[in-house]
């Protein structure tokens, strides 16, 4: 676990805290997106994180994941690729039905989005259970590429989400929560 200090702390100012979202947390990034320079110093920072690991391109899930991780695809000079809810892709797809934290969910990618053993970065705005990243990583491997590793911008470390996706992958993450409190 990365360590936190003031200016994880700062960052976590710009993340507000929603209660009882769907029976859950939810941890809103806007506030955090609105300040371009906060936004800005996120992207860099994940960037800075994975310069030197050979991606070809970046794939994230939307909503929130897209804007991660196009900004963060522009920033390290790859392609980006979308995976979406079902029925959103107009090309011919493979599509992955899984359990989140409050229900079932359908998401789908272009069957010709990787090529065979291309080094695909995977990036999210949140790690929480795993369940949505896991549901990546096999839609990505059943395609044939390779995962070069996975980054969010938030970890819910109380929810071992990097215990289920397991040691196999690189799992970065810039801001940690230890529990459901906003500032810790």
């Amino acid at each position: 676990m990365e360590k936190q200090n003031n200016y994880t702390l700062d960052l976590k100012s710009k993340i507000r805290r929603i209660p009882e979202f769907k029976g859950v947390v939810f941890w809103d990034i806007t506030p955090l997106l609105k300040d371009k320079i906060r936004f800005k110093e996120c992207i860099q920072l994940l960037a800075d994180h994975y310069r030197k690991t050979p991606v070809d391109v970046v794939v994230s899930n939307e909503a929130r994941g897209f804007i991660v991780g196009s900004a963060l695809a522009y920033e390290l000079g790859v392609g980006f690729v979308p995976i979406r809810k079902k029925g959103k892709l107009p090309y011919a797809c493979i599509d992955l039905t899984y359990k989140k934290e409050y229900e079932y969910d359908c998401i789908e990618i272009h069957e010709d989005a990787i090529e065979q053993n291309q080094k695909v970065l995977l990036i999210d705005d949140l790690l929480a259970t795993g369940g949505t990243i896991i549901a990546n990583i096999k839609l990505v491997e059943k395609l044939g590429g390779k995962i070069a590793g996975i980054g969010f911008l938030i970890e819910l470390d109380y929810l071992n989400g990097r215990k289920a996706i397991g040691e196999k992958y690189d799992v970065f993450s810039l801001i940690h929560y230890e529990n459901t409190k906003h500032h810790q």
